[in-house]
């Protein structure tokens, strides 16, 4: 019986032992500090995830459950900078983070790391937007409604309207605002570049008459390219934008201010890229090619993307 309760330690021993080898090859073998900084970013996430189970219980108690998800993501923030020497700068002059609340953040989605990313610029009374069967997710699901996740049923049949209403609501009710990725997916692009966006965050904003925060991140392919087996240590730099009221528009406004937010992230990416890069604007390949507005589909309609 004691070995099996040991058997959890010796695992996760050999882990870190393993990610440290891994590190000490990558000195020879530069291909190796892919596997060594992804492995301590899994192992940084394992405790950070433990530890949030832990910190929503207290949040909670407490009173302040809805800061959970800052306090945990500030946690792997720290994490991740010790273990990866990743971290994001955020360029947010204003103070929007800090002042503007309730909002729907929304951001462009490259690879697994913006985890990270949310972790580092996660403003408090902040959540993610999750599917209503996490909620009975053990452990998980626990977490994200003790730290107060706003949670969406997209199996529902009514369209995206009736489907936001209940997430409105919680925003209203809680003044707990939200970030979600309209893009719906990770780009893994090398250049700058947005997916069409999915309109699931605007009519939330729109239902909760919030205002929606863009949040732009630098294309950071020279520190995590999956596809080429790159994971260096490196900072990247978040741009904040200026909050777009949504003070008496409607669903029929939906598409225009879809279209308009996703233009501005655009450019915002070209020029915090090149800033970057230390190049200029017309020195930066745009990959590109996709509609400003994903096609409306059953599911999409559904989920707040």
């Amino acid at each position: 019986m004691a070995s099996l309760l040991y058997y959890p330690v010796y695992v996760l021993e050999g882990c870190i032992a393993l990610t440290i080898g891994f590190y000490m090859l990558s000195l020879i073998m530069p291909r190796a500090a892919f596997v060594a900084r992804s492995l301590a970013s899994y192992l940084s996430l394992l405790f950070c995830a433990g530890l949030g189970v832990i910190t929503s219980i207290a949040l909670s108690l407490l009173g302040h459950g809805q800061s959970a998800q800052w306090a945990v993501g500030r946690s792997f923030k720290y994490v991740m900078a010790l273990t990866t020497g990743v971290r994001f700068k955020i360029d947010d002059p204003k103070n929007i983070l800090g002042k503007t609340r309730p909002a729907v953040f929304i951001g462009n989605h490259q690879t697994e790391l913006d985890v990270l990313m949310l972790g580092c610029m996660f403003p408090k009374y902040c959540s993610v937007t999750a599917k209503s069967s996490l909620r009975k997710t053990p452990f998980l699901g626990w977490f994200m409604s003790l730290s107060g996740s706003i949670f969406i049923d997209r199996a529902s049949k009514t369209d995206a309207r009736a489907a936001m209403a209940g997430a409105a609501n919680q925003i209203q009710k809680k003044q707990q605002s939200v970030y979600m990725f309209p893009e719906g997916t990770r780009s893994y692009s090398k250049e700058p570049e947005l997916l069409p966006f999915k309109k699931g965050a605007f009519h939330l904003a729109v239902q909760a008459q919030v205002p929606i925060v863009p949040v732009v991140v630098a294309n950071y392919s020279h520190v995590l390219n999956v596809k080429d087996l790159v994971f260096n240590a490196g900072i990247i730099p978040i741009k904040v934008l200026d909050p777009i009221d949504t003070t008496g528009l409607t669903t029929a406004d939906v598409d225009e201010l879809c279209k308009n937010t996703r233009d501005l992230m655009l450019k915002e990416l070209i020029t915090l890229t090149a800033k970057a890069r230390g190049q200029s604007v017309s020195e930066i390949p745009v990959a590109n090619n996709h509609p400003s507005v994903a096609k409306t589909s059953g599911t999409d309609m559904q989920v707040a993307a």
